[in-house]
Order: structure tokens, then C-alpha cells, then sequence
């Protein structure tokens, strides 16, 4: 059964009810003295414990998705990397299922859009890394055929799944609503996590001698979506956005790739690469230890013609003293926006509150048409 899927949980819970059942059930049998009768009471109460924790931690997995398998829970998830036989030796887009967004309507891609169930192909990185791609309905209207839309790569955090994007952070459904509601231009949004070379915590940098993830976010990605999508060509039609971990890689992206992406939103963002299952990410080279700093870059990197947006919060949040810094340190050509919450944690709640700013943010710095 699936790490994720209702059959286990309900197992689980079922499984629990029955394991306390039973405890109340057998405890007077074990009520006299004797070490046989100890490790019986014991027994019962190790065995309620562990499923109690079972369903709790199902239960929290579930509404975080944290980690979508087995082998992402167990550490044992490889990476998926391009061969020649996989295709041309370019970077590619394989759709490999669709699905319907989460959003009202008659269910045709004219009227709700579309969600494509992809697999993403580098060919400079070698990485292959599945995603969801979200079509706005008008990505299918008559009259747009040649029509050409902006697009958000939009992050999540680590270790989670890009399913997180699609619940609980609605990203299709709000940006579906922000369309219809004429507060945002549409837009297509690619979602998919960090983690492109599970189950390590690369953190969109290329580690000397392994995975090559800046390389496959700032240069293969862009490839493979303009050869599959109506994109536009330009920097202008391209943003990356991302909570967490994933806000760190959308600010670095953006950062050291303006050639690429015009804009970058770090919701609850890092400025400095995690420690948490990454290993030795720079094998002794600084220069690179340096540039990953984006406080550092900010200094003495040239800054391109870039737009910024960072959250955080008065209280709750333990990154607002550095959002303060790389507000002070983004120059011109470069903008910066902020948003900043009087309350608020590093959680699905607080994204969830700062998602529909910060895509009419984005809808106004990204071209349209």
C-alpha cells in the first residue's frame, strides 16, 4: 500500500482501535506480579503506542506530504537521470498523465484548464525529475493558438512533494480565481519540488562531482519548457517562486541567472544553503561556498535586471532579520518587494495567506502576450 493512500491510514486506525480493545480487555489478566506478566503489561502498552504514533504520523504526513513514498521515508529514493536511449539528447518535457484542476466548472480545458502529469529531461544537468504543469483555461481557447503566456516554476520545500503545490497550497485553483477575477494575467505554472536528485538536499547548486541542479534550474528547465509550451522567449515571460528551501533556490535562481528568469518570490525563504540532508555540497571550493550565500552575492555580484519579492513576519518567523538585510542589499537594476506579516510561521498556513499577492505580484512583472 501506498505511504499516502486512505486504505493504509484507515488500516492503521482500525488496527489501533482494535490494539486498544484489546489492552483494556487483557490488562486484568496481567494485573498480578511475575516478569511474564510485566512484559505482557508492557507489551500492550508498547504496542498501542506504536500504532497511536503510526496514525499520527500517516495523519501528519497526509496533510504535509512530506514525503510521497516509501523509499522517500526510508532514504532509499534514486534519482532519475537521462540516458541516450531516453530521447535526443535535448531537454525535454514527457507528459506521462493529466488531470483535472481543482477549480469549478464543466471539467473542459476551456473553461478550468489543464494539469499535466510530466517528466522533466536535462540534457547539460543529466537530471530527470517529474512535475506538474498547470494550463490555464485560456491556453486552450479558440483565438490563442498562438498566443504565448508567462510561467512561474513554482518550488516547494524540503523534503516535501510537488503534490504539496497542488494541496494544501492551492497554486492552480488561486490562480485560476486571480485570472477570473481579473486581478492576475494567466499563466502557467510549473510545479515540482527541489529535490531533483532525491533524496539529497541539492539546493539548486552544482556539486563538484555530482548532481548538476543549477545548472539543470537555470539552464536546462528553461529549454525544455519553451520547446514544449507557447512561453515566451524572453526573461520576461519567465519567474521562479518557492517556500522554504524552495524560496532559497527561486532567489538564487533569479539572482545569478537574469538572462533566464526577470523575477524570483522566496516565501519564508533561507539566504544561505541548509545543512539538513545536503552532505559536503562545495567539496572545498569557496568561491562557490560564497556565491551560494545570496547575502554575500548581494554584495559583490553584479545585479541584474531582476525583480524580487521576500515574505516573512514580525513574529513566528526566525528569517525576518535577514529579509531585512537582502531588502537593504538588492540594488538597481534590481527591485525588491516585500511582504511582511504581523503574524505568521514557517507553515502551509502563512503560504497559504501570501500565495494571491505574490502571483499578482508576479502577473505584473511578467509580460503577457
Amino acid at each position: 500500500m501506498s505511504l499516502t493512500s486512505n486504505t493504509l491510514f484507515v488500516v492503521v486506525l482500525f488496527a489501533t482501535a482494535l490494539m486498544f480493545a484489546a489492552a483494556v480487555r487483557w490488562w486484568p489478566r496481567f494485573a498480578r506480579a511475575g516478569w511474564r506478566r510485566v512484559l505482557g503489561r508492557m507489551g500492550l502498552v508498547l504496542a498501542v503506542q506504536v500504532l497511536v504514533l503510526s496514525a499520527v504520523g500517516l495523519a501528519a504526513n497526509r496533510s504535509f506530504l512530506i514525503y510521497g513514498s516509501w523509499t522517500e521515508l526510508v532514504g532509499r529514493e534514486k534519482a532519475a537521470t537521462v540516458s541516450a536511449q531516453d530521447g535526443p539528447g535535448t531537454s525535454s518535457v514527457r507528459v506521462t498523465g493529466r488531470q483535472k484542476p481543482d477549480v469549478p466548472g464543466s471539467g473542459t480545458k476551456q473553461v478550468v484548464g489543464e494539469i499535466e502529469k510530466v517528466l522533466i529531461e536535462g540534457e547539460r544537468s543529466k537530471i530527470a525529475t517529474p512535475a506538474y504543469v498547470y494550463l490555464p483555461p485560456e491556453y486552450f481557447q479558440k483565438g490563442n493558438e498562438h498566443r504565448v503566456f508567462p510561467a512561474a516554476v513554482v518550488l516547494t520545500g524540503y523534503p516535501g512533494t510537488a503534490e504539496n503545490l497542488l494541496k494544501p497550497l492551492p497554486y492552480p485553483r488561486t490562480a485560476w480565481t486571480l485570472a477570473r477575477e481579473k486581478k492576475a494575467n494567466p499563466m502557467i505554472l510549473v510545479l515540482m519540488r527541489p529535490t531533483v536528485s532525491p533524496p539529497r538536499n541539492t539546493q539548486c547548486i552544482d556539486i563538484p562531482g555530482g548532481p548538476q541542479t543549477e545548472t539543470f534550474f537555470g539552464t536546462d528547465l528553461p529549454k525544455a519548457l519553451s520547446g514544449a509550451y507557447r512561453i515566451g522567449a524572453s526573461p520576461r515571460y519567465l519567474a521562479m517562486m518557492g517556500d522554504s528551501t524552495g524560496g532559497y533556490c527561486a532567489l538564487k535562481i533569479a539572482l545569478e541567472h537574469p538572462e533566464t528568469y526577470s523575477a524570483g518570490v522566496g516565501l519564508s525563504a533561507d539566504y544561505e544553503p541548509e545543512s539538513y540532508g545536503a552532505g559536503d555540497l562545495f567539496h572545498g571550493n569557496t568561491d562557490e561556498q560564497k556565491r551560494s550565500d545570496l547575502l554575500w552575492s548581494l554584495d559583490h555580484l553584479p545585479q541584474g535586471n531582476t525583480s524580487f519579492l521576500v515574505t516573512t513576519s514580525l513574529q513566528g518567523e526566525d528569517n525576518y532579520q535577514a529579509t531585512q538585510k537582502f531588502i537593504q542589499k538588492v540594488k538597481a537594476p534590481a527591485q525588491v518587494s516585500s511582504i511582511t506579516l504581523d503574524h505568521g510561521g514557517h507553515s502551509f498556513n502563512t503560504w497559504k495567506r501570501e500565495i494571491p499577492p505574490s502571483l499578482e505580484w508576479l502577473s505584473r512583472r511578467l509580460a503577457d502576450r
